[in-house]
């Protein structure tokens, strides 16, 4: 997706706030409805591992676990991974039914795409100071920190700007769970989820998600930059090689370590709606998000559905299986 530390299939984020992998400024002008169609384009193509992923998370194993065999050769459980688990999504609701809530997703991403756009113009990265490997180690980490807190602004308000739409998505993704047909349409579920939970429904597990961005940005970043200061020899001829893809692979890295904020904001925004996914016994109903990540903490759960292939069952584990 275009905005920035967007997450990828599995739970992995991309690399900060509109950056390449050199960690570079990607150009503005005249590519944000590029940007617009490229994400549209990566949202629909990704659209069926996040929909798995997220029935992963909220805890619906509709198949039973298998037998198989670790590395040392021992006899364990595994349960389904994404292939097996899409093909029963497509048995049930045929090859379309892949797609469920893929158009609030595909607008989400649109509006995210355009106030990060729209935030760039009003902030011009321009007018901002990059790092240059000549600056002294205090100038380089202010840049870092001037540049971090620009990413920062710019996700956290394309991610309240959109997590309106990022709510329908989840929602209308986890009937699947109870064959529901409460949210069918973008604005009828406008419509419903103002009518039931007020202006604040639109909102629910958004705190968790931008705590999830800010750690990620701030890590990611200043991780990348003592590694690149401290870390990377310049008498090393592959020295600025390394540094342009040290923020990237950091990306990945942190991305695994956030993945709870993930799982919980997902979590909170279907939680007590009134579907059977928000419900006991698949979830208990949460009055926040922080009882939320307790009671994952407490099963053991904090990184569940962060793998899609191999799902070893866990002995902690206490999901219903249909």
């Amino acid at each position: 997706m275009a905005a920035a530390a967007a997450v990828l299939p599995g739970g992995l984020r991309a690399p900060p706030a509109g950056l390449g992998p050199g960690g570079r400024p990607e150009p503005v002008e005249g590519t944000e409805s590029l940007f617009v169609v490229l994400g549209a384009g990566f949202t629909a193509l990704s659209h069926p591992l996040l929909y798995v992923k997220l029935l992963i998370q909220v805890g619906h194993e509709p198949l039973p676990p298998t037998i198989g065999r670790n590395v040392l050769g021992r006899k364990v459980l595994y349960l389904p991974g994404f292939f097996t688990y899409a093909r029963h999504i497509v048995e049930v609701d045929g090859k379309m039914g892949i797609f469920r809530g893929l158009a609030p997703r595909i607008i989400s991403s649109t509006l995210s795409t355009v106030t990060r756009g729209t935030v760039k113009k009003v902030f011009p990265v321009e007018d901002m100071e990059h790092v240059s490997n000549k600056d002294d180690v205090k100038t380089s980490l202010r840049k870092v920190v001037k540049e971090t807190s620009h990413e920062m602004l710019m996700q956290c308000m394309s991610r309240v700007i959109s997590h309106p739409l990022h709510v329908i998505s989840m929602r209308c993704m986890v009937q699947f769970v109870g064959r529901e047909v409460k949210y069918s349409g973008v604005f009828s579920s406008i419509g419903r989820i103002f009518k039931e939970e007020g202006i604040l429904g639109f909102f629910v597990g958004l705190v968790p998600h931008i705590l999830g961005d800010v750690v990620f940005l701030w890590c990611c970043n200043i991780l990348a930059h003592f590694i690149n200061t401290y870390a990377v020899d310049d008498n090393f001829s592959q020295a600025s090689v390394i540094r342009s893809y040290t923020k990237f692979v950091m990306g990945i890295a942190v991305s695994m370590l956030t993945y709870p904020f993930l799982l919980v904001g997902d979590l909170m925004a279907v939680n007590n709606c009134g579907l059977r996914a928000g419900l006991p016994p698949y979830s208990p109903v949460f009055t926040s998000w922080v009882q939320c990540w307790r009671h994952l903490s407490a099963q053991g759960q904090l990184f569940r559905g962060s793998s899609l292939l191999f799902r070893r069952v866990s002995a902690a584990a206490t999901f219903p299986i249909d």
